[in-house]
């Protein structure tokens, strides 16, 4: 497949670049920053340059020839409201009708365990929740086969290749970021999981199985 990561130089989108890429997959690193590119092309993608904050015509002309797109761009912890809602909700929906004109079908999205849930949200995060919440409606009402993927707390710790991936979770949770991209690069090609969300956490099921059951 031809993938388009968006946010490729974030933690995730490091990650799933490097696996895809070593599974032969051809993939487009989208990044914001030139210098970003000699890292992300040494483990064999090929980096592209967008603006999250430009026009959709610009982000299609990037995503023009992929066969699917992954969305994983983040303002970062460092950054303001602003920068949060129009990276992580409005930089979202970009790319979405993006995909749209560039007549690309398969859309993933990382959102954020209790993304859905306004009572869970803790009072310091709240614009960053929103942000997830409406971007992740907004995928819903599209036309593409998406799959949301609502990761619980992110850890750096190895991947376990162990998760609980289940519509509505109920629980708190964590999970290493290398398990998240290992989901999300095994989910892309899997139909029965098109146009439907997913908590996912460390769990006690093998990542292909837990893919099979959903």
């Amino acid at each position: 497949m031809n993938i388009a990561i968006i946010g490729a130089n974030g933690q995730i989108g490091k990650i799933l670049t490097t696996q895809l890429a070593a599974n032969q997959h051809k993939v487009s690193a989208v990044i914001r920053k030139p210098e970003q590119a000699e890292a992300l092309e040494k483990v064999g993608a090929q980096a592209v340059l967008a603006d999250l904050e430009g026009s959709v015509e610009d982000l299609t002309k990037v995503l023009q020839g992929a066969d699917a797109v992954v969305f994983a761009a983040g303002s970062g912890g460092s950054t303001g409201a602003d920068k949060t809602l129009l990276i992580d909700l409005d930089g979202a929906v970009k790319s979405m009708e993006a995909a749209e004109k560039a007549g690309i079908s398969r859309f993933v999205l990382v959102s954020a365990l209790y993304a859905e849930d306004r009572t869970q949200w803790p009072d310091d995060m709240k614009t960053y929740y929103v942000a997830k919440h409406y971007a992740d409606k907004m995928l819903e009402a599209s036309s593409l086969d998406y799959t949301i993927i609502r990761p619980g707390g992110l850890l750096n710790d190895s991947g376990t290749g162990k998760v609980k991936l289940v519509e509505h979770l109920g629980e708190k949770g964590s999970i290493p970021r290398e398990d998240v991209a290992s989901v999300i690069a095994s989910i892309l090609d899997q139909s029965s999981t098109y146009r439907r969300s997913f908590d996912l956490v460390s769990g006690d099921d093998a990542i292909e199985e837990a893919i099979q059951s959903v």
